[in-house]
């Protein structure tokens, strides 16, 4: 009995130490990013995560745009004085003004990374049609999941924030198109919020 105590103290103590190793992800305040918007005392931040760099303080070693994903980092703050209702719909706009849905983080998480989506001339991978799915596949870690935007309800002073990821790949003049926010008591939806996305 004291051997199993020590075996499962043993592995506790290694997990913990793991976690300590993995670099927490903090975003910072949304007027802090070069493209953020404020509208009816609502701030909402919008950057593309591209390099190397960028993507291994949220996802480690994994950079989704080398598999045709390209992860959005939304932070959003409520200066309302209500608490809000989330049920964010967000679109990748292309510079020609073609619209992208977001990828739920289970599809991204079983997209073969070896089958990209096809070019067409110079401009972003359209989004369809989709690389076939695969249970294993290089982004099939707890990070797509763990990271997505998740929030359903936002009390008042407070920030969400997390990640859309979409079947693109950015170039100057894209953009993000958000919806779906709106007055937890009353209902009402705010206005939608359209935002460059500028590399940080």
């Amino acid at each position: 009995m004291r051997r199993v105590a020590v075996i499962v103290l043993l592995s506790i103590t290694a997990v913990t130490a793991a976690d300590k190793d993995k670099p927490r992800f903090a975003p910072g305040p949304a007027a802090s990013y070069p493209s953020h918007q404020t509208l009816d005392k609502i701030t909402i931040a919008a950057v593309p995560y591209l390099t190397d760099a960028e993507t291994a303080t949220a996802f480690g070693k994994l950079n989704p745009n080398k598999y045709g994903v390209l992860p959005v980092l939304v932070v959003l703050e409520n200066g309302t004085g209500k608490a809000l209702r989330l049920d964010l719909r967000a679109e990748f706009v292309t510079a020609d003004g073609k619209h992208v849905t977001a990828l739920s983080p289970d599809d991204v998480q079983h997209l073969n990374g070896g089958a990209k989506a096809p070019r067409i001339g110079g401009g972003p991978r359209l989004p369809v049609p989709l690389p076939r799915r695969e249970k294993k596949g290089p982004l099939n870690v707890e990070e797509i999941d763990g990271r997505s935007f998740g929030a359903k309800m936002l009390p008042v002073g407070e920030r969400a924030f997390g990640f859309f990821y979409f079947n693109a790949e950015h170039e100057p003049g894209s953009r993000l198109y958000l919806t779906g926010i709106r007055d937890a008591a009353s209902g009402q939806d705010y206005f939608y919020y359209e935002l460059p996305l500028l590399p940080q």
